[in-house]
């Protein structure tokens, strides 16, 4: 047993220094620390009674002895109304908290008084309200580090040539008893914020330093009082503050017993594990014949695995699926660029990388929402011409529908052999070959989008634990209970703030209308006037249900009017579906050369320019957003045929060899990367967005050049990273913690 002990305790000491390894060393002129006169206050953690009345006592009589007794009133006057933490402890009291907590409260309030080091900074440390509140200014978040510096001294080292006129505690000094960051959650009433009607822009963030001993319940009723007492009275913007919850922004052990949390690890060990088996059958293919059966040429443990799969991997179809895991060939794939085939289409490549890129321009600005502390700015700016390429990025959907309307129908008409099997075929067997092509589709987009949703629930159950923000998007308690919607791509149909993964609507989209399509395809085959009148009336049903949709809702582009509509028109896949018809007819005009044509060079460069105007056009065309919703929405039906249109013209140009300048440049064989993990960049982006802006610890200031640059990547990055790190210290105290419970037992 003393074995394990001193096990347990080395392996804790070294864990300590290595996930500690950000607090730098301190030298001899840098380390003074302050000397209190009690034991309690020279970093005992241990509360006796005694000590608790001493350590009160002896601060008020500090106060009571003071010659300037009318200032220090004045100065707890002041304090109680304009810092929050310091209004905390002045409400604080014996029947409203544990008494370990009322005394520490008391410490702390005391200190701040007497000017202590470490209480000035747990002072400066907690949050208070700061300018731009009108413009949507409620993150009052303090700082979470200088909070973190109460328990780790700043490792930083100061030379002693230097005079300075600094407290030489502000570094070293550290609070007599542990202190936690804490962020306080409330929902303001004020007549004087600017209200957008977008998410939860009315709840404001308050991060307090207080003492750990003081429990959150106990934190959220101090707060309510103090709320309805003193900040109340000074309070010229009428907040009348309803508190919400307190978050101590811990990773919770409940975390761990998720079953996304065991489906990701269980998926990462199995993809680790093809991986291996990926490679040993790379490296077996390369050795003789003889080489293979005794693991001839290996290292002796790769030998003895390879001996274990090897009975295993001698089967043809379970070495295919193996190899897909083949790092090596796969980055080799990615990476590599070919001609382009005179059957394939070239510009579809850039179009849809180009498209992909705006789409993830606008992700960053929607998923960072909830971190920026001036929203109304936000928006503003998003009405500017120079910003529309940003705020009509949504448009740009619209592309991918009309391609895959476009590629549907056209890849469809000039399968002939699949066309003559459909006419040969029965009822019984065309629904089989129906059902078929439908399962095909179904397993191309179903696994890396069940891996996406789990890991999207776990991500957004870590960031709502540990992140400072309110998370108005709650992806982990919505996709908990919803995720078989997902999985039968059906969410679309339900209201927009009921999704798991809100982005994934166009794909839910995406696959009903191939499901629609492929079905008026096979009808065309045996019933051509019957499919042709079908999509003729989907095409008017479809008009005429926008128009009326958005006449009963007086539709305009104003964000909250779109962001009000968006289950009634932004995923609705009856109004969505247009681009999908658009494109399909221009394809079957296509493959059945029903539509001939003879333009001139001069013309057919011309016609490109307008395409490309009328491109541009519509993609501006929100810049005026009052418009009436008559107007509004005829340019919505309309304009989005116009704006497909176009879109065709580039496929169907680029398809019969055509083109000028600006189209050959989308039809550079660079697009064929970022085309080749389109899918993936799709699903992805969003959750890496939202994990990187969660883990910040300081809001988001929108501007103009942050919209230029996209976002600020170098510390959007260094707190993803800083994340990470922090995730990992988590797991492995949970792994201590639970193997230290197994030793016990």
């Amino acid at each position: 047993m003393p074995r394990y002990g001193y096990g347990i305790a080395s392996t804790a000491l070294w864990l300590s220094l290595l996930l500690g390894s950000c607090v730098g060393k301190q030298n001899e002129s840098t380390l003074q620390l302050q000397t209190f006169d009690h034991a309690i206050l020279n970093g005992s953690n241990i509360w006796s009674n005694k000590d608790l009345e001493v350590t009160v006592t002896a601060n008020a009589n500090e106060v009571e002895n003071d010659d300037d007794g009318a200032k220090t009133d004045r100065h707890e006057a002041l304090l109680a109304q304009s810092s929050i933490i310091y209004g905390l402890t002045e409400v604080a009291n014996a029947s409203n908290v544990n008494p370990i907590c009322h005394a520490q409260l008391k410490h702390v309030q005391r200190s701040i008084l007497n000017k202590q080091p470490w209480a000035l900074k747990v002072l400066d440390a907690s949050g208070g309200k700061p300018s731009g509140f009108i413009f949507g200014q409620n993150y009052w978040l303090g700082s979470r580090e200088a909070c973190s510096s109460m328990q780790r001294p700043l490792g930083i080292t100061l030379s002693k040539q230097y005079k300075r006129q600094m407290h030489n505690g502000l570094i070293t000094q550290k609070s007599p008893f542990d202190m936690d960051y804490r962020v306080i959650y409330l929902r303001h009433n004020s007549p004087w914020q600017v209200e957008l009607k977008v998410m939860s822009e009315q709840i404001i963030h308050i991060g307090l330093c207080l003492p750990s001993s003081c429990k959150s319940s106990e934190i959220q009723q101090l707060t309510s009082d103090y709320m309805a007492g003193s900040f109340k009275d000074s309070d010229i913007f009428e907040m009348q503050p309803e508190v919400l919850y307190v978050k101590d922004l811990k990773l919770r052990d409940v975390f761990y017993d998720r079953l996304s949390f065991k489906l990701v690890v269980g998926f990462v060990l199995v993809t680790c594990a093809f991986m291996l088996c990926a490679q040993q059958l790379s490296v077996a293919k390369q050795l003789p014949a003889d080489g293979h059966a005794d693991g001839a040429g290996l290292a002796p443990v790769e030998s003895e695995i390879w001996r274990a799969l090897h009975f295993l991997l001698k089967w043809r179809p379970v070495q295919s699926f193996v190899s897909c895991y083949d790092v090596a060939n796969n980055w080799r794939r990615i990476v590599a660029t070919r001609e382009n085939r005179s059957s394939e289409i070239p510009l579809l490549n850039g179009l849809r990388s180009v498209c992909a890129v705006g789409i993830l321009i606008f992700h960053v600005m929607w998923f960072m929402y909830f971190t920026v502390h001036n929203k109304a700015t936000l928006l503003a700016y998003g009405e500017q011409i120079f910003f529309q390429y940003i705020s009509s990025a949504p448009l740009l959907v619209d592309v991918f529908f009309t391609i895959s309307g476009f590629l549907q129908t056209y890849n469809f008409l000039r399968n002939t052999e699949q066309l003559q099997a459909i006419r040969d075929n029965g009822s019984i067997a065309n629904v089989k070959l129906f059902s078929k092509l439908l399962f095909h589709r179904y397993l191309r987009l179903v696994p890396l989008y069940l891996i996406v949703i789990g890991s999207v629930d776990l991500v957004f159950a870590y960031i709502g634990d540990t992140s400072v923000y309110h998370i108005n998007e709650r992806f982990d308690e919505i996709c908990s209970q919803h995720w078989w919607r997902n999985l039968l791509f059906i969410q679309n149909f339900y209201d927009f703030n009921d999704l798991c993964l809100n982005w994934s609507w166009s794909l839910a989209c995406d696959m009903q209308f191939f499901l629609i399509a492929n079905a008026i395809l096979f009808l065309y085959v045996k019933h051509p006037k019957s499919a042709k009148l079908l999509t003729l009336a989907g095409l008017a049903v479809n008009i005429v249900w926008s128009f009326g949709i958005g006449i009963k809702s007086n539709f305009e582009f104003s964000i909250d009017i779109v962001y009000g509509t968006s289950s009634q028109i932004y995923i609705n896949p009856i109004v969505r579906v247009l681009p999908y018809i658009v494109g399909s007819i221009v394809a079957f005009c296509l493959a059945e050369r029903r539509v001939s044509y003879q333009l001139s060079e001069g013309q057919q460069r011309w016609l490109w320019h307008i395409c490309l105007l009328v491109f541009l056009i519509c993609i501006h065309s929100t810049v005026k957003r009052d418009l009436g919703y008559m107007i509004t929405i005829a340019l919505f039906a309309l304009g989005r045929i116009c704006f497909s249109l176009s879109v065709c013209w580039m496929i169907v140009g680029s398809a019969t060899g055509r083109g000028v300048w600006w189209s050959r440049l989308l039809e550079a064989r660079c697009f064929q990367h970022l085309n080749r993990v389109s899918y993936a960049f799709y699903l992805l982006n969003p959750l890496i967005i939202s994990l990187i802006y969660g883990l910040s610890s300081s809001s988001t200031h929108a501007d103009p050049i942050m919209l230029v640059c996209n976002f600020d990547c170098l510390p959007g990055v260094h707190c993803f990273f800083n994340g990470i790190r922090v995730a990992i210290q988590q797991f492995v105290k949970f792994v201590i913690k639970k193997t230290k419970n197994y030793l016990i037992l």
